[in-house]
């Protein structure tokens, strides 16, 4: 490797190739050569291989490879930013083209957040299926931060995620409904099955979290500190989704916050839960659709968005028009 790297040097940089840098941008997103193969599809060594061509191409060394992990050098978090405009440039030019040649039709990568896509799937589905059938939709569920890298990146089209979206890099977000937090506690709790709860109550309760990664624990924590509460009592315990973190509501380890629109579907696996309504105004979250800023088809999304918004009234949400 370095004496490949030497002999670029000498000669000066050559232009890299696109399936380089898409190489490089994967490994740089996971960090890890076998999952990025697996992500993109290709074989590890063929992946290591456009790494390393890459690096002979620039006549730098852009990663350091470990027996555990991948570890980016400080130029190659450089030429990782221009990879990434690139790569999004490339990516935005074919999206121009299959927005003019026909709206709805083609291929949509779309993110969502684990604690919106099993409760808002079936609805968004069904619209696809019934209103847009040559739409070829691929569902990506990730955290928020591998969401916004991979909508940067032009890996993703749209995101589907609570509001505002965040990040280094600038979105456009597109507002869809706003939804309560619920209280769920067992059964025979003092609070269980009360309306109009105000927030302090949460001072004296041990909420249960997700684990870190979830924007839905940070807005949990935002909340308990909106209350008086540093952090909750129970936060030692987490949780990696809110099928887990109900069941160990049921345990009778804690209480936890639901999404309005997950409350019927974990909520109603058992009957060792009960929910509890904060006063007005509820805490909650907007949800909403997230595209890059100039995309050819911010058009075709804000069309979407409507449409979308129709099939989700049946959710317990308030709509943002």
């Amino acid at each position: 490797m370095a004496s490949g790297t030497a002999g670029s040097a000498a000669r000066g940089p050559r232009t890299p190739t696109v399936a380089q840098l898409r190489a490089f941008a994967a490994v740089a997103e996971h960090r890890h050569f076998r999952d990025a193969a697996a992500a993109s599809g290709t074989s590890q060594p063929a992946l290591s291989g456009a790494v390393a061509a890459l690096e002979d191409a620039l006549g730098a060394q852009l990663v350091e490879r470990t027996t555990r992990k991948v570890i980016i050098t400080p130029l190659g978090e450089r030429v990782l930013d221009h990879a990434r405009r690139v790569l999004s440039s490339l990516h935005a030019l074919t999206e121009e083209v299959e927005a003019a040649r026909r709206p709805f039709t083609g291929p949509l990568h779309l993110g969502v957040i684990p604690t919106v896509a099993p409760y808002l799937l079936p609805a968004l589905l069904r619209l696809v299926r019934t209103s847009y059938p040559d739409l070829e939709l691929h569902v990506h569920e990730e955290r928020t931060p591998s969401l916004l890298d991979g909508l940067a990146a032009g890996r993703l089209d749209v995101l589907l995620l609570a509001l505002p979206s965040g990040g280094s890099s600038p979105t456009r977000d597109i507002p869809l409904f706003d939804e309560d937090f619920v209280l769920v506690t067992p059964p025979g709790h003092p609070l269980a099955g009360r309306a109009g709860v105000p927030r302090d109550v949460l001072l004296d309760l041990d909420v249960l979290l997700l684990e870190e990664g979830h924007c839905l624990r940070d807005q949990a924590l935002d909340i308990c500190r909106e209350a008086g509460a540093d952090l909750p009592q129970g936060g030692s315990t987490r949780a990696a989704g809110l099928s887990t973190l109900v069941q160990l509501v049921a345990g009778g380890l804690g209480v936890t916050l639901l999404p309005a629109t997950a409350l019927d579907v974990e909520a109603g696996r058992t009957d060792r839960l009960a929910s509890v309504r904060f006063a007005d105004p509820a805490p909650g979250r907007r949800i909403g659709l997230a595209t890059r800023p100039g995309s050819a088809r911010t058009a075709e999304y804000d069309r979407f968005a409507a449409t979308l918004r129709d099939a989700l009234r049946e959710l317990p949400v308030r709509i943002v028009e």
